[in-house]
């Protein structure tokens, strides 16, 4: 049985983070989709036996082959946690410890992953907050608990974990905390992404960030 799996879930490339637009076009949006989850998947194949992308997209399939990544087609009439179900179903038997992580977290390499992954084959239940009271990693046994993503998701996770008597054990990470959802998550990705994809491609567009003291901590331009 091989130790660790990980499983991305990923919705369709078009039409996502839209709460970048008008910052970035559909197609440049896309595109940034494309690096972040280049960046989770670099990352992850230094630590994992394997990697399953999930999704009913298939669009989002041929480009998870085309890195060479395992990939499941999503179920239809389903939602995220039941892709992960799924999912989680398909590793059970397979995989000792299974790693959920999004496919927006492009700093996940500044990260001690393997560290988590090595305190994983002692302890029952790690998970990592994200901003905002979401979760951005978890890692357990196939099944541990029934994922419950979207809205305050990290409390209930750990309540979940902690019903099933797992003695969570929470991580906090700036990196890993910052899925990338608005535009001053890009300017955080400008300050702390070196030698990340999802930067390069930010600097393609001539995205600039400066420190500012207004509403928002950074302010995020783009050179025409």
């Amino acid at each position: 049985m091989d130790d660790i799996y990980a499983i991305i879930p990923v919705s369709k490339f078009k039409n996502a983070k839209t709460r970048l637009s008008p910052f970035l076009s559909e197609k440049e949006r896309e595109k940034l989709l494309k690096v972040m989850l280049q960046d989770v998947t670099d990352t992850l194949k230094k630590y994992v036996d394997k990697i399953f992308i999930i999704s009913r997209d298939e669009d989002v399939l041929r480009y998870a082959e085309s890195l060479n990544l395992e990939t499941i087609l999503e179920n239809e009439d389903s939602n995220l946690n039941k892709a992960l179900t799924q999912a989680m179903k398909y590793c059970k038997g397979k995989a000792k410890k299974i790693i959920i992580v999004p496919s927006d977290v492009p700093l996940i390499g500044k990260t001690n992953i393997a560290m988590l992954i090595e305190a994983s084959k002692t302890l029952d239940f790690i998970i990592v907050p994200s901003k905002g009271g979401g979760t951005n990693m978890i890692i357990m046994k196939p099944m541990g608990i029934h994922t419950k993503f979207e809205g305050f998701s990290y409390k209930e996770h750990v309540k979940a974990a902690e019903r099933k008597k797992l003695n969570p054990q929470v991580h906090d990470s700036l990196f890993m905390a910052l899925d990338v959802n608005t535009a001053e998550d890009l300017g955080e990705i400008m300050i702390h992404g070196e030698k990340t994809h999802t930067r390069k491609y930010l600097k393609e567009l001539k995205v600039n960030v400066e420190s500012f003291r207004g509403s928002e901590r950074l302010k995020v331009t783009r050179n025409d």
